[in-house]
């Protein structure tokens, strides 16, 4: 008769639950990943299959027993960290939906907005244009795999043994709220000048020729420049997005 003692099942268990369980809760706070039409089942699925598949590159999983007291603070600590890196990513997409509400507002279309069911608040249409757009880079330019490499890098920054409030101090995820509106700014910099420049020549019309009523001419010409300024800019978006997703990956390769 085959038995086997606690200490055995932890031994084979651990290297696998660890990271099952951060994965997991990356793939719970990432875009596309979390996503409603991702189903519950692949997404635990999927997690275990990365946590088998990253076992040659991750380093020696500390053993913790289930009954002991470490162990309730290993899945916190997992879970807490998983949750970080799906919303540093998140941030990532912020910024450039934060990028599209700038240029909306610009244009004049942020009347243009509707309940977004997957944020829980109002967007624009412009916003989610480049939302939209955002998650095709990310999928096209390998988002998802730079977002594993995050999570494998990160057992050598963060260890399971690590307290999770020390994990989250040297994240220091206070630095990403400057970062998100500087970049958002950037990427929404080349739209807003040209629609300033459009409003200011539009200014000196009225003031040329008050008769013309400027509100019924403005807004088509400043909508069609918008729209072209955007079918001219949206080919440079892949440039900030991989350096915001390079610098996700930084902050937790390094620790």
């Amino acid at each position: 008769m085959i038995s086997l003692t606690e200490a055995q099942l932890a031994a084979w268990i651990s290297p696998i639950f660890w990271p099952f369980l951060r994965t997991l809760a990356v793939f719970t706070a990432a875009p596309v990943f979390s996503s409603r039409a991702f189903p519950l089942r692949a997404r635990i699925g999927l997690a275990f299959f990365v946590a088998m598949a990253t076992q040659a590159s991750m380093p020696t999983m500390p053993v913790i027993g289930f009954n002991d007291s470490q162990a309730l603070g290993a899945v916190v600590q997992q879970v807490v960290i998983g949750l970080a890196i799906g919303f540093a990513v998140r941030l990532v997409f912020s910024a450039v939906e934060l990028a599209g509400e700038v240029v909306g507002f610009q244009m004049g279309l942020n009347f243009a907005a509707f309940f977004d069911p997957s944020l829980n608040s109002q967007s624009s249409a412009v916003a989610r244009f480049f939302g939209q757009m955002t998650s095709l880079l990310f999928v096209v330019m390998n988002g998802h795999l730079m977002v594993l490499m995050a999570v494998n890098r990160s057992f050598v920054a963060f260890p399971v043994e690590q307290n999770f409030l020390d994990a989250l101090q040297k994240m220091k995820f206070y630095r990403f709220g400057s970062e998100l509106f500087a970049s958002a700014l950037w990427i929404a910099l080349p739209m807003v000048g040209m629609l300033m420049f459009v409003n200011l020549a539009l200014g000196i019309v009225s003031r040329v020729a008050p008769q013309m009523n400027i509100f019924a001419v403005g807004f088509p010409i400043t909508l069609v420049v918008g729209l072209v300024g955007i079918a001219v800019t949206l080919p440079m978006l892949d440039q900030p997005f991989m350096a915001l997703m390079g610098h996700v990956i930084d902050v937790f390769g390094r620790g």
